[in-house]
């Protein structure tokens, strides 16, 4: 039996995520370590296989377990409410459609074993198709001109940090502008960001739900220039 709090809680959101599910499970399980890393899978209001998919392979996966949401209410929302469900003394969140290895949050705990608790540890991406990289990188150059902080590769994951650091947030965002907005805190709070390689691969099933084509990635860059505003409108009051 392994009564402690894991070092580690690692919430992975799953938005209909049936076909990928027989694929990404035996990957937690491999990250997971009973009493050390935990794996939440967050059905994040899916409505198709997701369920009973999770309810069917779960108890082969020591060390994973699941939570659901019944209502989709967004990226972060399904996220935050997993982050909520964790055990760990350390957080963090990757994502479902493994283009890139759960597993990779074993290299960022190693980061917090050397450094300690109090800094923000996130991938950084690599392998990436040259248009989404230079999406990337303009979105990053935005919100750095606009925050006045240094911000690259926002999306990248994982993204990991202690249980104090996300104790602090308020009214963290329930869509993509999760990402923005812990990083940027992380920034604002000045803790030091460490970052390490992370292989980006094809998504074997599914669509991104932002990145289909170029009327998804302007919807994506008004929220993300929406929310730049108010974080900055946040950091002057």
């Amino acid at each position: 039996m392994h009564n402690a709090a894991p070092k580690l809680s690692l919430v992975i959101p799953c938005y209909n995520e049936a076909a990928n599910l027989p694929l990404l499970l035996p990957k937690c399980a491999k990250l997971a370590e009973p009493g050390k890393i935990e794996v939440l899978l967050v059905d994040n209001g899916s409505i198709d296989g997701t369920s009973s998919i999770l309810a069917e392979l779960l108890p082969f996966c020591s060390g994973c377990r699941s939570v659901r949401v019944e209502n989709n209410q967004g990226y972060g929302f399904g996220i935050l409410s997993g982050l909520r469900a964790a055990k760990g003394q350390l957080l963090g969140w990757t994502h479902a459609d493994l283009q890139t290895d759960p597993v990779d949050a074993r290299r960022g705990l190693s980061m917090f074993e050397i450094h300690g608790a109090d800094i923000f540890v996130k991938g950084r991406r690599y392998g990436r198709p040259l248009g989404d990289t230079l999406f990337s990188v303009g979105m990053s150059a935005f919100e750095t001109l606009l925050l006045n902080r240094p911000l690259w590769d926002i999306n990248a994951q994982p993204t990991l940090f202690s249980r104090a650091f996300f104790e602090s947030w308020h009214e963290p965002p329930h869509d993509f502008s999760l990402d923005l907005y812990a990083y940027f805190q992380a920034k604002r709070a000045g803790l030091p960001v460490h970052r390490f390689p992370v292989r980006f691969g094809v998504r074997v099933y599914g669509a991104s739900h932002w990145n289909l084509n170029w009327a998804e990635k302007r919807k994506f860059i008004r929220r993300a220039v929406s929310f730049g505003l108010q974080l900055r409108k946040s950091t002057k009051q």
